[in-house]
């Protein structure tokens, strides 16, 4: 008889990390990888369109990493 999804998965929340991490490296040869493609910055002179509210702006300009 094949297993139910529920019994399967209440054997499976008892596994330890170890276990977790080779089922995982048994399952990477499995795993497609797409190539990367990274992507230049685009100028805000290309940026059109975009409306921020004033109280959207004075959140954003008071929090400490996006105020420079």
């Amino acid at each position: 008889m094949p297993k139910t999804f529920a019994s399967h998965h209440a054997q499976d929340t008892e596994i330890s990390l170890a276990e977790l991490r080779g089922r995982s490296a048994r399952m990477a040869p499995h795993w497609i990888v797409a190539p990367s493609s990274t992507s230049a910055p685009v100028p805000h002179s290309r940026i059109s369109g975009v409306v921020v509210s004033t109280a959207s702006a004075r959140l954003v300009s008071s929090m400490p990493a996006f105020a420079d």
